[in-house]
């Protein structure tokens, strides 16, 4: 498998999900600061996926597979025994709840115009005020619960890289504890601490 991904973007959370199997796979770093935005072996990206976006999972058949949420269900039914989605039934359902939750409720509801310098200061205020009230939301869901759903699924990998950008736009958790808790708990997860420290490295080198 390759895995076309940024440092410190969403892609991060599939990073995470194939650390928790032990899958082999590639992972092709793409430049989307530049124009036109080019994987690090100088293909363009727009010929791999016409939106621009990663991450792009590309499977060992050749199937090229978009968007967060899908790509991250195909590496957990991949990889059954990791555990990282119920094969079936309601356990499945609910990661899958939380899977779309994080990515309209907090990714493109408040993370996409608190890390757009180019969206308007109202824009931002109306993003802070969501982002406040999702944080309450899932604050209240984590008391008393080690993870989302059970155990450890795709949907923590999800979260966690939201929880990651909050620090960069200067969202403070203090006021959620057990979000802040849990937040805490996955950073020290092995395949989250590695993902981590390999992103962050490659983020401040191309700074």
């Amino acid at each position: 498998m390759d895995l076309y991904f940024s440092p410190l973007a969403c892609s991060m959370a599939t990073r995470i999900a194939l650390y928790e199997a032990g899958a082999d796979a590639n992972f092709h770093k793409v430049n989307t600061k530049a124009s036109p935005k080019r994987v690090e072996d100088g293909t363009e990206f727009l010929t791999i996926n016409p939106m621009g976006q990663v991450p792009v999972l590309r499977t060992d058949d050749g199937e090229l597979i978009t968007e967060n949420p899908v790509i991250l269900q195909y590496v957990a039914d991949r990889f059954p025994a990791a555990g990282l989605i119920a094969p079936d039934g309601i356990e499945r359902r609910r990661v899958q709840s939380w899977l779309s939750f994080i990515g309209s409720e907090l990714h493109t509801g408040a993370f996409i115009a608190l890390l757009n310098a180019k969206a308007p200061e109202g824009a931002k205020a109306f993003a802070r005020e969501a982002a406040a009230e999702r944080f309450a939301h899932l604050d209240a869901h984590l008391t008393g619960r080690e993870f989302l759903q059970g155990r450890f699924s795709v949907a923590d990998a999800y979260l966690l890289v939201m929880l990651t950008w909050a620090g960069a736009v200067k969202l403070d958790l203090a006021a959620y504890p057990a979000l802040a808790a849990y937040h805490d708990r996955l950073k020290a997860r092995p395949s989250v601490a590695r993902a981590l420290g390999e992103e962050f490295t490659l983020y401040k080198a191309a700074a």
